[in-house]
Parts: structure tokens; C-alpha cells; sequence
């Protein structure tokens, strides 16, 4: 098995169960009343209740673009990046970082897009064109 662990703060399992499971289609693990793990796309997130949130930075320059960091996210095929950006678009989610394409033209092409969940955490899709362009240079 290779997957991640990202353990992350939330503001409350209610609001994050919706974002995660009713947004984005992720399954629920374990959980109490203080934290609750999901299957992010084949990867175990794990969501504490915290009040201390960090402010953010948008220190990243990607492609030309400010991207809030840190940030975490996922690597999707093209059909499910659609699925997730049509859902967040009709639930009316605002998006950091609007879905474009990036790299056009150039090794890494891929689609991308951000998004705040409901405690504030940015989170990032990002579908490549070729896979097979991941860890190359452009």
C-alpha cells in the first residue's frame, strides 16, 4: 500500500463531515467526538477540532499564480476533477483559485483548482494531463 496521513485542524466534525462525505464523495473512517479520519481519495485524512488556525500565506507562486500555503490536495484523472469542480460549482462553493488550466503547452499540463473547506483549509485538485509528467520538469 502506498498512501499518505495528513492530520489537519478542523473547526467541527459536523461541518466537516458535510464538506468531506456530502461535497466530495469521501468515506468516513474512525472518529470521536473530537476528530473523525476520511478516505481522501485513497488517503487517510485525519481532522481534529482545534480554535488555533494559523493565518495563511500566499506566498506560492505557481505558474503565475498565488497559492496559499500551506495548502494540501490530490492528484485526480480528468473525469473525476470534473465531477468534484461541478459539485463544488453547484453547491456554489467560491474557489480560491478558480479551475484553469496550467503549464498549457508545456510538460506538467494539468487542470487546478482551490478550495476552502468549511474550517478554512485550502485544498488543492489538480488533474494531470500526462501522468506520466508528475515529478518532470517543465
Amino acid at each position: 500500500m502506498s498512501a499518505f496521513h495528513y492530520a489537519f485542524k478542523v473547526k467541527d466534525i459536523e461541518s466537516t463531515r458535510k464538506f468531506y462525505m456530502e461535497l466530495l464523495g469521501c468515506q468516513e473512517g474512525r472518529s470521536t467526538e473530537t476528530w473523525i479520519d476520511f478516505n481522501f481519495f485513497g488517503n487517510q485524512l485525519s481532522a481534529h477540532i482545534s480554535t488555533d488556525f494559523p493565518a495563511l500565506d500566499y506566498c506560492g507562486k505557481v505558474d503565475g499564480v498565488s497559492v496559499p500555503i500551506p495548502h494540501f490536495g490530490c492528484l485526480l484523472g480528468k473525469a473525476e476533477f470534473e465531477r468534484i469542480q461541478q459539485k463544488l460549482e453547484e453547491e456554489k462553493i467560491d474557489f480560491i483559485v478558480k479551475p484553469q488550466v496550467r503549464y498549457k503547452g508545456k510538460t506538467g499540463e494539468q487542470l487546478t483548482m482551490f478550495v476552502f473547506d468549511f474550517s478554512g483549509n485550502p485544498i488543492e485538485f489538480k488533474s494531470f494531463l500526462n501522468a506520466d509528467e508528475l515529478f518532470l520538469d517543465n
